[in-house]
């Protein structure tokens, strides 16, 4: 079977799928339709509908768009079988029930944003830079019953530079994705469906023999972004760039010492972008101090710079302008 005779159901709703999806498009792979999140109400009273990115890139390429409410609806199921698809792709999309995912001949394979095992969940990208890793990557697996936990066709990886945030990670993974799953369509037709993959729990015995450790990366919540000032600058600095451009990293238990020794209680902040220094220092974690042109924050072995800040209330700042907003108002 050739590659324009394959017949291809892609799954995704955000930007990081549409990089797939362009690229089986503009590769000439015979994708039949798109399948996709319902429009979101949007708007102060949440009159307007707001389509995904898929959908949008699907519309501009006249590809068929489903956009079912509930995977398991009969009339849902009853159209996708219509399309009569040979493969699934899926990446960044909702959990399928095994009558989606085990209906297609060659089955459906999902783009996922980790080196897994490591960092099953909905937020890989996010945690891979929160615990300071240094390299990640891309798998394509086989759906399964449960989540992330398929057998793994192959795996790409990708290095984390020290001073990278989401942003950069994220567009990285979305190119490599894509190939990714190029090099899949290509494995899977060239063995006529028969293609080799490994079972996950092979890989988890093999890290437990290793000492390794099975890291996670859930769903990040509002809570989740609060900014822990009681531990090693490293550790804080990784965090908010694991958090940056969003949601971004929160604290709202700074408080800003003065050249006089006052005590100022800050409100709610947003940290986006921080630099790591070598300044010891004696303060409270969360201590803020301002030197010249510098906003510098006390963690619980030395000071971490903070170059991007974005008070509540306000748009986001350089550092040196929250500083001469300060300065303006004593």
């Amino acid at each position: 079977m050739e590659k324009k005779d394959l017949r291809i159901i892609f799954m995704g709703t955000p930007e990081f799928a549409v990089g797939t999806l362009d690229k089986l498009v503009t590769e000439g792979y015979n994708v039949v339709a798109v399948v996709t999140q319902p429009d979101k109400p949007v708007g102060r009273h949440q009159d307007c509908a707001q389509p995904s990115q898929v959908k949008l890139y699907a519309e501009a390429h006249q590809l068929p768009v489903l956009q079912p409410e509930k995977m398991k609806d009969p009339v849902f199921i009853k159209e996708l079988q219509s399309f009569q698809a040979d493969l699934q792709v899926v990446v960044a999309f909702r959990m399928l029930p095994e009558i989606v995912w085990a209906m297609p001949k060659f089955g459906t394979f999902n783009v996922h944003a980790a080196l897994l095992p490591q960092y099953r969940g909905a937020a890989p990208i996010n945690w891979a830079i929160i615990n300071g890793e240094k390299i990640t990557g891309v798998t394509t697996f086989f759906l399964d019953q449960e989540i992330d936990t398929g057998h793994i066709i192959l795996q790409k990886e990708f290095l984390i530079p020290e001073t990278a945030d989401v942003e950069y990670v994220y567009n990285g993974l979305m190119q490599l994705g894509a190939e990714a799953a190029v090099e899949t369509i290509d494995r899977i037709l060239s063995s006529g469906g028969n293609i080799e993959s490994t079972d996950q729990s092979v890989l988890i015995h093999s890290m437990a023999l290793q000492s390794g450790e099975l890291r996670l990366a859930p769903k990040i919540f509002k809570d989740t972004c609060e900014i822990n000032w009681n531990q090693p600058a490293k550790r804080v600095y990784d965090f908010i760039r694991g958090l940056s451009p969003y949601p971004g990293a929160w604290s709202a238990s700074l408080i800003l010492k003065t050249g006089n020794s006052q005590m100022e209680q800050l409100p709610t902040i947003k940290i986006y972008q921080a630099q790591q220094s070598d300044k010891t220092c004696d303060e409270k974690p969360g201590t803020l101090i301002i030197e010249g042109k510098h906003l510098y924050v006390a963690c619980v072995d030395c000071w971490l710079e903070i170059r991007i800040i974005q008070p509540a209330g306000k748009k986001r700042m350089n550092a040196i302008d929250f500083i001469n907003g300060k300065k303006n108002h004593r």
